[in-house]
């Protein structure tokens, strides 16, 4: 498996070291945005949008294989990353702000890539702006499922107003290694699998953002924000965006997932106009890190 690269001598991965962070100004938020290095500036633009409770830096490996490929830029959302929490929480409010980063950056349509909640804030801008969209890959996009899970349940109890900040809050007090384990277990397929760069990048990305003041609440609404849309009427929904957006998409589900049921991607390719998809039955939540060579050969195959 294609990993971050080589490691420098201050233990940290080149690739996390050779996306240097820029402060980018959008609608009164401060926001962080990585570069991928080494492509051309002929190359068409990429946005790599990730998810709840992940930074830029899920886009790494599959950004350094596409370098040759697209231009690309990944965002910290709000409360993620380097980016302080601030009023933009819920999809919708991240879809026009990734509309206003795109107007800002590109002066023409970019190929959008959308992990879980990103993902579903992917769809949303497409199918608002489909002038500044050229193509869609979607890992594993927190869309509505008519089926209850766990993962559904976990959200609705992030979402209550006095349970979800208490719930968080006794996690946060269990021994860093505990919690660790366990959201290797949650998002990857298999964790003993993973490259010791990839491992040792998302460690330090977790301890990192136990530091953050805002990581809580930026995680209780970003649930809220999940929940509100499961519950909205068919005419507002994500899968009425889904149904409106006019670019090639491409799907990516992963057999292991545990927070989104991969099953739903029979809907999902019906839903979308012009979807392909790859299922990937050894895949977890965040295919373009433990897979990130298949994806990029399916981005390949996409826009070839």
């Amino acid at each position: 498996m294609d990993s971050y690269g080589p490691v420098t001598g201050d233990g940290s991965p080149l690739a996390v070291r050779d996306w240097p962070v820029r402060r980018v100004p959008v609608s009164g938020v401060d926001l962080a945005v990585r570069d991928l290095p080494g492509a051309a500036t002929d190359l068409p633009p990429a946005l790599f949008v990730h998810g709840l409770g992940g930074s830029s830096l899920n886009w790494t490996a599959l950004g350094l294989l596409l370098n040759d490929s697209v231009r690309g830029i990944a965002p910290d959302l709000p409360g993620h990353g380097r980016t302080p929490l601030s009023g933009v929480t819920g999809i919708s409010e991240q879809a026009d702000l990734l509309v206003q980063l795109l107007e800002r950056e590109y002066a023409g349509p970019a190929h959008v890539f959308g992990n879980s909640m990103g993902g579903a804030a992917s769809v949303a801008l497409a199918a608002q702006r489909p002038d500044l969209v050229a193509s869609l890959t979607l890992v594993s996009p927190a869309l509505p499922h008519p089926r209850v899970s766990a993962s559904a349940l976990w959200f609705t109890a992030l979402a209550t107003p006095r349970l979800g900040p208490a719930v968080l809050e006794r996690t946060r007090r269990m021994p860093f290694d505990r919690r660790f384990q366990a959201s290797l277990a949650m998002v990857f397929g298999d964790p003993r699998g993973l490259d010791p760069e990839v491992r040792a990048a998302y460690e330090e990305e977790l301890r990192r953002r136990d530091t953050d003041p805002w990581a809580q609440q930026a995680t209780v609404d970003g649930a809220r924000s999940i929940l509100r849309s499961s519950l909205a009427p068919p005419r507002r929904s994500l899968w009425a965006d889904a149904a409106a957006v006019q670019c090639p998409v491409l799907l990516i589900y992963g057999g292991k997932d545990r927070l989104v049921d991969a099953r739903i991607r029979t809907k999902a390719q019906r839903t979308f106009p012009d979807a392909r998809t790859l299922y990937l039955p050894r895949s977890g939540h965040v295919a373009q890190m433990e897979h990130p060579d298949q994806v990029a050969r399916a981005f390949r195959q996409l826009i070839g």
